[in-house]
This record gives structure tokens, C-alpha cells and sequence, in this order.
């Protein structure tokens, strides 16, 4: 049997005529890929596909995957938005009727981080493929949009001076350089994170992790995706929250690796109940 094996694909993004880039694991390539489950790995705001847990989590993972840049992000063409949420479900859209046509994969995992993680959710509640799916994993996910606000002194200076925000960081090693409107801002604060409420599938398991460091991204924001998640019946929801962990998870993405790979575990063996999940205790989630 081939062992695993890692493909970059490009895939034509036609809503704003450029590629997205990402990368395809397959734990038996030589075997047909048609009617095969897949997980899809999705990269918060300003990251990229092999970015903090993300490149780990794939090649530990017990299924294939597939991870990729959104569009204006690393590798992926297309213009990066702060508050192009739409743009980035779009994008989601396009990637699974990709590997659907080409592969006939099916999509079974969904996990993100903040922005990913956001984005994956609101896929999930809006398309007929979201319905299939079985599991998610929800890290360091924003529910109370609004509070983007907070950070309104990091911009206020610059949006009075010159009208946008220039917002500097250093992604994949490069120095990269967006710029951030008043617009953006509240595209960030409308976008509608309580579809989970009344659309998420009743069927899927999810996990939720977040550092109880993070200071992106309340803590509180992981208790009200346990009330919303943990209110549905059959699918449960599990609540994990890092002590000392930042929002990115700086020094522990190993850990965060480990925590997704024991839940998922339970996920494959009926064993997940609604609840806190209780690391290294095997078959006690």
C-alpha cells in the first residue's frame, strides 16, 4: 500500500477570476478518491494554510484532507477583505464543488480557526452538502461579532488621518501589508454568527477549543457556542478550554493537535456525550 501522499492543487476561483491554492493529503492515493470522506482545514484572519495547527493537524489526521488559502491569503489570488466574510463562504463553496467533481469526495469534517472557523459554520447552516457532514471542530471562534469594536482605538487614529487602518504582519515569513476601512468594520460586526442557532445540522458532533488567554477572542464567546451547539439532539458538543493558551495557541499547537485527534476518537467510536472533555482519560470524553 502507497503511503501517504501531499498534493497542491490550484482551483479556479471564477467570482473574482483568480486561484485558490491549497493542499490535498491522501492517506491512500492509489485507491479511488469517489464516495471518500474528507476533512477541510480552514485558516483564520491574516493565516494560511500551514499555519499554527493547521499543517500538523493534517498529516496526523485519520482521513484525507484538505486545506487552502483563502482568497488574498499566502499563496491564494484575489483581493483580501477584513470584513469579506461572504467572499470567504464563497470561496468554501467553490473548494467543495472542486473536490466533489473532481475527487467525488465527501465533505465529513469541518475544522477551523477563528476566521475559518466562523466561516466553516456559517457553510454548514446554508448549504445542502453542510447536511452530510459529521463533525466539527470550532477553535478560538468569534460569536459576538460587535465586539470588534473593542479594538476601535487600534484604528481610530489612522481611519481619521488617511481613512483606512494599515495593518502590518508577517505571514508565512513574509511582511504583508492590508489595509483596513471603516467598511470593513462593519461588514466584521454584521456578519450573522446566530444562524447556528435555528440552521446548524442537528445531526453533527462538534468540539470546541479556546484558550483561556486569548485576548482576540473572549473566552465567553466559547460558552455561547456550548449553549448553542449543546442544545441539539442527536449531535453533541464538547467544550475544551486551554488554561495559559493565547488566541493562536503559541507554543501549544502540538496540544491542540492532540486534543482534536482524542475527540475525534470518541467522535468514530459513539462514545461523545455533551459535556467538558477530560484530556488523556481515553474513552471518557
Amino acid at each position: 500500500m502507497a503511503g501517504r501522499k501531499s498534493t497542491k492543487l490550484y482551483i479556479p476561483q471564477p467570482a473574482e477570476n483568480c486561484t485558490l491554492v491549497g493542499v490535498l493529503e491522501q492517506l491512500e492515493p492509489d485507491k479511488p478518491a469517489n464516495g471518500k470522506r474528507v476533512a477541510l482545514i480552514l485558516h483564520g484572519t491574516m493565516g494560511h494554510k500551514d499555519y499554527l495547527f493547521q499543517k500538523r493537524l493534517a498529516i496526523r489526521l485519520p482521513l484525507d484532507s484538505f486545506r487552502f488559502d483563502f482568497r488574498g491569503s499566502h499563496e491564494s489570488g484575489g483581493q483580501w477583505k477584513y470584513g469579506g466574510f461572504a467572499e470567504d463562504v464563497q470561496d468554501l463553496v467553490t473548494v467543495v464543488a472542486f473536490l466533489r467533481g473532481n475527487y467525488g469526495y465527501e465533505i465529513d469534517m469541518i475544522v477551523g480557526h477563528s476566521r475559518g472557523s466562523v466561516v466553516g459554520m456559517h457553510w454548514l447552516c446554508t448549504s445542502e452538502e453542510g447536511k452530510h457532514v459529521t463533525a466539527v471542530v470550532n477553535v478560538s471562534g468569534r460569536y459576538r461579532m460587535h465586539r470588534i469594536y473593542d479594538q476601535m482605538s487600534t484604528y481610530k487614529e489612522a481611519f481619521d488621518a488617511m481613512g483606512y487602518y494599515e495593518w502590518k504582519v508577517s505571514v508565512a515569513r513574509k511582511q504583508i501589508l492590508q489595509r483596513v476601512y471603516p467598511k470593513d468594520l462593519e461588514e466584521f460586526a454584521s456578519w450573522d454568527t446566530g444562524i447556528v442557532w435555528d440552521n446548524f445540522p442537528p445531526m453533527i458532533n462538534v468540539l470546541t477549543v479556546h484558550g483561556l488567554a486569548d485576548d482576540v477572542v473572549p473566552v465567553y464567546d466559547a460558552v455561547i457556542y456550548a449553549r448553542a451547539f449543546g442544545s441539539r439532539a442527536p449531535g453533541t458538543h464538547v467544550l475544551h478550554l486551554m488554561e495559559d493558551a493565547d488566541h493562536n495557541f503559541t507554543g501549544r499547537q502540538d496540544e491542540v493537535v492532540d486534543v482534536i485527534l482524542e475527540w475525534l476518537e470518541g467522535h468514530h467510536s459513539g462514545a461523545l456525550v455533551t459535556g467538558v472533555l477530560r484530556t488523556g482519560v481515553r474513552g471518557r470524553l
